[in-house]
């Protein structure tokens, strides 16, 4: 999950009502355009426009440094890296230079806009297309397993290019634990166990008052909460096979997981601190023992937190065969618009390559807690000993990887899934709230989920 992504309520469908003739007549024109402007300037470098959601601090630096260092290393491509606001943003904007035939070359898409990218059919150019048009060095099996299925089709080609990759974890307080008589080296790897654990530690007096706090509720404890207990957030393999899906997270063994949450609210076991990357300072500052959120707050949490803290993979429930199975990703990946020349597509085929080089993987990890996509920029940080330098920064790699993905795990690939996740956002309130019990809140976020399932439905049919 990216620490930027918004809740605002939009349609990012594509194309609106537009018909796939006017689209059609839309990208013919935008590719003569775009032939008419290349040949006027045959002798400079080609600008490939790239827009994207980092926005300030690392994330936004290295993404300009990659561009830079691109650039610097041959002389016929010139990569325009434009931060274009948060990811919805950007996603929009992308959506109306199209419509304008004024589209970037790659645009960052958050991964909760691939079923929106893929039904754009006409205006995406498959990334395993490009690098068999324009002949490129290209492993799609050198990318990791976990992070490949969520962009890929049925058949295994890859539609985008993965690039800023997380999962959620868990941060925990070593300094709590060892006061509490709990081995800081050997934390709780059940749900079980950790309730167990809170407890011992708000028992110690002057160690943290609540057990655990949760960012990224419908990404943690319902999406990944699926993946880890290998059970359906919705049918058709989670969307993965065609979009007449329907959630069905309103059984077990989630309802009993939201109702135990509610119940742990009595004893401080866990405390609601908001939406997003709002409940990191309950963490940060000592009041909760533990934190579910994405590895993507790696750095915040080294640069606030002001105990001896570690890295743990996410709980589960031993009482639910096959768990743990794998946990499922979160960011963003990289798709290429249709209406460009050829020589533009083979300089965009060299920029991903060269952003999914090891080197320039590893340089990435390290700096911003986002996952390496490959193999062997894994086994390139594993080899510099960069894990020993940084204890539990492999944690995340090793839960995506821990299993071969299955139709409950490999991800989620549904429409509309922005405003679902606002709805589900306010469905679980009500629980921690105490106006609803689980059963009725995720009977309501169901309902109202399909809802618009079927109306995105409609939309690409």
């Amino acid at each position: 999950m990216d620490i930027d992504i918004p809740t605002t309520r939009h349609n990012n469908w594509f194309f609106g009502e537009k018909s796939m003739n006017g689209l059609k007549l839309g990208l013919a024109a935008a590719t003569a355009a775009a032939t008419i402007g290349a040949a006027t300037s045959a002798f400079a470098a080609t600008e490939i426009q790239f827009w994207h959601a980092m926005g300030g601090g690392t994330t936004g630096e290295k993404v300009a440094e990659y561009a830079q260092r691109f650039n610097e290393s041959q002389d016929q491509y010139e990569v325009n890296a434009v931060y274009k606001g948060t990811y919805t943003e950007t996603l929009t904007a992308a959506i109306a230079a199209f419509r304008a035939r004024q589209q970037p070359h790659i645009v960052q898409v958050f991964e909760v806009g691939t079923a929106s990218m893929m039904a754009a059919e006409g205006a995406v150019y498959p990334v395993y297309e490009l690098m068999e048009a324009t002949a490129k060095t290209f492993d799609p099996d050198d990318y990791l397993d976990a992070v490949k299925s969520y962009y890929t089709t049925p058949n295994g080609d890859m539609l985008s290019m993965p690039f800023n990759s997380s999962t959620p974890v868990v941060y925990y307080n070593k300094d709590a634990f060892k006061k509490a008589g709990l081995d800081p080296d050997n934390p709780p790897k059940t749900w079980e166990g950790l309730v167990e654990a809170s407890r011992k530690i708000m028992a110690v007096e002057g160690n943290p008052t609540c057990g655990f706090t949760t960012g990224w509720q419908s990404w943690v404890q319902l999406e990944n909460f699926g993946a880890m207990h290998n059970v359906p957030f919705a049918t058709k393999a989670n969307g993965f096979e065609g979009v007449d899906t329907s959630l069905v997270f309103n059984q077990e063994p989630f309802t009993t997981h939201i109702q135990n949450m509610q119940d742990w609210q009595e004893d401080r076991v866990f405390v609601y601190g908001g939406r997003r990357g709002d409940p990191n300072p309950l963490f940060l500052t000592g009041e909760c023992a533990m934190l579910m959120n994405s590895s993507a707050y790696y750095g915040s949490v080294k640069e606030g937190a002001g105990f001896d803290w570690g890295i743990a993979q996410l709980p589960y429930y031993d009482s639910v065969e096959g768990a743990p199975q794998n946990s499922i990703i979160g960011g963003a990946t990289l798709w290429v618009l249709q209406g460009h020349d050829d020589e533009a597509y083979a300089g965009v085929a060299e920029f991903m390559n060269f952003l999914s080089s090891p080197e320039i993987q590893l340089d990435w990890h390290k700096s911003t807690g986002y996952v390496p996509i490959t193999n062997s920029a894994y086994e390139a940080a594993k080899d510099e000993g960069f894990y020993k330098e940084a204890p539990g920064a492999d944690v995340a790699i090793k839960q995506l990887t821990m299993d071969e993905p299955t139709e409950y795990s490999k991800g989620l690939r549904l429409g509309n899934f922005v405003q679902i996740r606002d709805i589900i956002n306010e469905e679980l309130e009500a629980v921690w709230s105490g106006d609803k019990s689980a059963d009725q809140a995720l009977d309501s976020a169901v309902n109202r989920g399909n809802e618009l399932l079927r109306k995105f439905e409609e939309s690409v049919n």
